[in-house]
């Protein structure tokens, strides 16, 4: 797929959970937008042992609002890649009766029905679906999921910046959705996944640690804050571009003068007005054949998915990462 700039980059797209009351036992999810620090309890599906959620169910999503879940979804439209592919690991492929245009993990994403975009969905195919739960990631625009809310849809919308966030998305959606036991074992494996690869890299003193040039999208590059950002410094290496915050255009002098030992960028993306593949864009800019990353060979192609969408296998994107950086220490 041809395009310039991903489109989950939130940046470029102008864009907790609580209890409820009802007739059975209230319940919480797991706040979806920062780590899960809850205290045990009966209401705590997380802390405790628990592993039936009861409805009615009320939580927030990313954007602050309350959604209701009178009974299990049983009709669920996703709006999002990443989500998608948390759907179908959470073993609900049997209820998902709407995707994006662009879903396309797991196989059996594909033959679903589409419902457009990731920034803006269709409204009337959402809606032709009769879904009881809509699924909208960190690139829908802010306007359609209001839209969509006021039209009655149970629409919940994430915006994970970092792996906490991804790890409890899938925490939440599983109490969402009634599969609390399933999001446990996957977020748990998904921690072996970082333990993995921080135990290899620990040993390393501070004058080991590489320098790391990352680019996603032709041009554009992400600083602190970013879950690809973590991906680089839970690897035991330095991004350049750690000096900045979210997703920055990239100055091409300030990079060769930060001369990265390694860079990684996002295979397969091919720049729209050029018709360029990324690689041959980074390895053909003027003076770069300079740089240490490009001298010794060091630049490696990542795939742009596990890469770029943060869904249940952002981790195996780290372990891939990590290979690349310290291929003597990440096996």
């Amino acid at each position: 797929m041809k395009r310039s700039l991903p489109l989950f980059i939130p940046v470029l797209l102008a864009l907790s959970l609580v209890g409820c009351s009802g007739a059975g036992n209230s319940q919480s999810a797991p706040n979806a937008q920062s780590p899960a620090k809850q205290e045990a309890s009966q209401t705590n599906p997380v802390a405790s042992t628990v592993k039936e959620t009861t409805y009615p169910l009320t939580v927030k999503d990313a954007t602050g609002k309350e959604v209701t879940f009178q009974k299990q979804p049983e009709r669920i439209v996703s709006t999002s890649p990443a989500e998608t592919e948390i759907l179908f690991a959470l073993g609900l492929e049997d209820r998902i009766v709407g995707v994006s245009e662009y879903d396309d993990y797991p196989e059996a994403a594909v033959s679903k029905p589409k419902v457009g975009g990731v920034v803006t969905p269709n409204e009337e195919a959402i809606l032709s679906h009769n879904p009881d739960l809509v699924i909208g990631g960190i690139s829908m625009d802010k306007a359609v999921a209001d839209k969509l809310k006021s039209l009655g849809m149970p629409v919940y919308v994430t915006h994970p910046k970092k792996l906490d966030d991804i790890m409890n998305n899938i925490v939440a959606m599983g109490v969402i959705t009634n599969k609390q036991e399933q999001a446990e074992k996957l977020v748990a494996q998904m921690k072996q996944d970082i333990t993995e690869v921080t135990e290899a890299v620990k040993g390393l003193k501070p004058e080991e640690k590489k320098k790391v040039y990352l680019e996603f999208s032709p041009g554009w590059t992400v600083g602190k804050g970013e879950f690809m950002d973590e991906l680089i410094t839970l690897s035991g290496a330095t991004n350049v571009a750690s000096d900045t915050e979210g997703w920055n255009a990239i100055s091409e002098e300030k990079i060769l003068k930060d001369d990265p030992d390694v860079i990684l960028y996002a295979e397969g993306i091919v720049d729209q007005a050029t018709s360029k593949k990324l690689e041959d864009i980074i390895l053909s800019r003027k003076g770069w054949e300079k740089m240490s990353a490009i001298r010794n060979k060091q630049v490696f192609g990542m795939d742009q998915n596990i890469l770029s969408r943060p869904g249940p296998r952002i981790t195996l994107g780290l372990k891939e990462v990590a290979k690349a950086i310290y291929p003597d220490l990440v096996k």
